[in-house]
């Protein structure tokens, strides 16, 4: 439980933190959309002791899933691309690389069809201990992004990721 919490303080956090870009580091015409998520994601999570991988990332449209590994525990993020903007939308696990739980987040289901192939195209490339980290995050969160806890939740992160766990 203590690691969903965690996640949904950073997805929170970083929901905030990217819709608040500048749009030069994350607009399409600046770099790809997989590089301007991976950056994003880099930007907000990479720690000096717990740098933070962003791998693969599929995008279908205004739409990207994004698995990513930090401190030996990972899931995926459901990103949604509005006004030239990247945010996250949803974090899970596997339910984001199946069209079915795609569609549950208000794409259409033509979107999420070609999305979950893209991911699961990607994913067919990982190693197994990787895959097995992307599937830690269990359920999927959606992110509030008119959240007013976000410096709440950014301190509930520095906390958290202070005290090793014993």
């Amino acid at each position: 439980m203590q690691f969903n919490q965690l996640i949904l303080s950073v997805a929170l956090m970083g929901s905030a933190a990217m819709a608040h870009d500048h749009p030069a580091a994350t607009a399409s015409h600046a770099m790809p959309d997989a590089q301007a998520i991976a950056h994003s994601m880099k930007k907000l999570f990479d720690k000096p002791d717990a740098p933070l991988a962003v791998a693969p990332v599929s995008i279908e449209g205004d739409y990207a899933v994004a698995g990513w590994i930090q401190s030996g525990k990972g899931g995926r993020a459901l990103l949604k691309k509005e006004k030239g903007q990247w945010s996250i939308y949803v974090c899970g696990g596997d339910g984001l690389k199946q069209a079915s739980a795609l569609v549950q987040t208000g794409m259409s289901s033509a979107t999420a069809d070609r999305l979950a192939k893209k991911v699961q195209l990607a994913e067919a490339k990982l190693s197994a201990d990787q895959l097995k980290k992307l599937s830690m995050f269990e359920g999927v969160v959606k992110v509030d992004q008119g959240q007013h806890g976000v410096h709440g939740a950014h301190g509930a992160h520095d906390a958290h990721a202070s005290h090793p766990k014993h």
